[in-house]
């Protein structure tokens, strides 16, 4: 799940960005408003963390160019401002929760997982290819009805493939979806990762399309 964090506190962001990748998360941040939407733009993020009080434009603008240019990208603002007002306003320009500062990091993290159950549900509550299937729900995958363990990051390359199936993805396209901006990646994380999974799906599941990448066929 790739995060797009919109904050000017340095500090905060460098917490934030430890604190949820430790959980997991994929975490790019920037401090201005205006590349931020041109990274929605060109590059959307799964899940938007804005702070309103941003140093180049005001937040809530920010907020309604987002939904401009996309109508259902889940945003959680996270502001100082307090007064119901600023609550109201923010949730009226299209936001889809609210956290204000100082706030609990579990609650915080509490929040970004209902938005992951509603991203799941709204794209595959179930992705199955033969006898391999990906539950986005309980986040948990089953080869003939048997429950495999998988890390954080092999659960989400493999839901990438099954979701791209009969389409190559390419190294880097796996790496931008897996790691955020700046994240030191060897140069065979990814085959590391591919060579993980194959050790517990069915043989041929993942195939190499040498020199260009992975994909999972559909029969």
């Amino acid at each position: 799940m790739q995060i797009l964090l919109i904050e000017d506190d340095a500090s905060l962001a460098q917490g934030l960005q430890t604190s949820l990748s430790h959980e997991g998360f994929s975490v790019n941040h920037l401090s201005y408003g205006k590349p931020a939407l041109h990274v929605i733009q060109t590059e959307p993020p799964d899940i938007v963390i804005l702070d309103l009080g941003l140093p180049d434009m005001d937040g809530n603008d920010v907020l309604k160019a987002i939904r401009k240019q996309n109508a259902v990208l889940p945003v959680l603002l996270l502001t100082a401002r307090t007064a119901l007002q600023d609550k109201v306003a923010g949730l009226d320009l299209g936001a889809d929760d609210y956290l204000a500062k100082p706030f609990d990091m579990a609650e915080l993290l509490a929040r970004l997982r209902v938005f992951e159950r509603r991203l799941s549900s709204f794209k595959h509550a179930g992705l199955e290819v033969g006898n391999v299937v990906l539950d986005n729900i309980a986040h948990q995958v089953t080869v003939d009805n048997k429950v495999i363990e998988l890390s954080r990051r092999e659960y989400m390359l493999l839901k990438v493939l099954m979701e791209n199936a009969n389409r190559i993805q390419t190294r880097d396209s796996l790496e931008t979806k897996l790691y955020s901006w700046g994240e030191e990646v060897a140069s065979n994380t990814i085959e590391v990762h591919i060579h993980h999974l194959r050790k517990r799906l069915p043989k041929g599941f993942i195939k190499t399309v040498r020199g260009v990448g992975y994909k999972v066929n559909i029969e």
